[in-house]
């Protein structure tokens, strides 16, 4: 089975790492696998080894949309299988499934963004759709009034967590001043308005006075200056930490204990089954999806957006938790992790579903 992955670009997001985990594992199964971009390079580029890659432009417009001769270019490869992934890539999915009608386009549904037209009259037009929550099957079935045979829930992967012990990172807390008792809330994600990390810096500068804490933000984008800003005129300088963009985040998630998010658009965050493959409590706002991330009331916390008392309410409690608690809250979340997001079940759905659309059955190699 001849496979294409199609994404815009190789920016830092958990998308972009969803789709060379895909193509990589797609290529060892046995089956020919190009990702295939609109825009070259990218922080991620780095990590294709292994994965055959072609891009469109043979350099970069920083034009996310810009797509020249895609249609041919798909056309030219004569796949079986054309997966997109991403916003960019899903708004041409209709186009691809149009101009190839032998093949099994398939279209993604990876966000809880409001989804522009291309984007919806796509998700009508290819073969199938592909939801990685629960929640999101249920808004196309219920706002774009897709057929619920037309659409498999297959969840995020594990990318950095995978058989996940309980490690701890003290000389990493040390060398930012994050004592035995501090409480490290983190947030793992790219900095864009729908990420909300300004929210977190205004929970946390609100949290009890006898409660030390420090809150970690790793990432890039374009909401970064504005959020040092905030906290250079809250003088919260000591307090909050900027660790920009992680190839590998595993060291922060060792020396962390909450996860906070208060993303406003997700439909599956990677950072939350990560940090709870990583046995850390989970303290976010309600989005599309993101209870299916951890076991709500068990291994975290979900508040309903605006609730900023009962936001911080949920990080005292489990700051101030006993050990014995806090032990028994790793163990349930890292198991919970591991069974919910295993990469090699995840590859055997999709090979499956491809097999099945392409038209004959794949019995995948793994």
């Amino acid at each position: 089975m001849k496979i294409l992955v199609v994404q815009d670009h190789l920016r830092s997001g958990g998308t972009e790492r969803q789709s060379i985990l895909l193509a990589r594992a797609f290529a060892a199964a046995g089956h020919p696998t190009t990702l295939l971009t609109f825009r070259p390079g990218g922080a991620l580029a780095g990590e294709l080894s292994g994965v055959s890659h072609y891009s469109l432009l043979p350099f970069d417009l920083h034009l996310d949309w810009f797509a020249p001769r895609l249609l041919h270019t798909v056309s030219a490869a004569s796949p079986d299988v054309v997966l997109c992934m991403g916003r960019m890539a899903n708004c041409y999915a209709g186009c691809i499934q149009q101009s190839c009608p032998d093949a099994a386009v398939i279209g993604t549904m990876r966000t809880g963004k409001p989804l522009p037209w291309l984007f919806r009259r796509s998700l009508r037009r290819v073969r199938h759709v592909v939801a990685n929550s629960h929640a999101a099957r249920q808004s196309l079935i219920g706002t774009l009034r897709l057929p619920a045979g037309n659409i498999t829930v297959i969840q995020n992967s594990l990318v950095f967590g995978e058989a996940v012990g309980a490690i701890r990172n003290e000389a990493l807390r040390a060398q930012w001043g994050a004592g035995p008792k501090t409480a490290v809330l983190l947030c793992v994600a790219m900095f864009r308005r729908g990420k909300n990390q300004k929210e977190l810096i205004d929970l946390a500068a609100g949290l009890p006075a006898d409660l030390d804490w420090q809150l970690w933000l790793a990432g890039d984008g374009t909401t970064r200056a504005a959020c040092e800003h905030a906290v250079a005129a809250r003088r919260l300088g000591s307090r909050v930490r900027f660790f920009g963009w992680q190839r590998d985040p595993t060291p922060l998630y060792q020396a962390a204990d909450i996860a906070v998010h208060a993303s406003q658009t997700e439909s599956l965050s990677n950072f939350v089954i990560e940090a709870q493959a990583h046995g850390l409590p989970a303290v976010v706002y309600d989005a599309q999806g993101i209870s299916e991330c951890f076991l709500p009331g068990e291994t975290g916390f979900v508040l309903s957006r605006g609730d900023r008392n009962g936001f911080r309410r949920a990080i005292e409690r489990l700051a101030r938790a006993a050990p014995a608690e806090r032990e028994a809250r790793a163990a349930r979340a890292r198991t919970y992790a591991a069974a919910t997001f295993d990469p090699q079940r995840h590859v055997r759905e999709y090979l499956e579903l491809l097999g099945r659309l392409a038209g004959g059955l794949v019995r995948p190699a793994m």
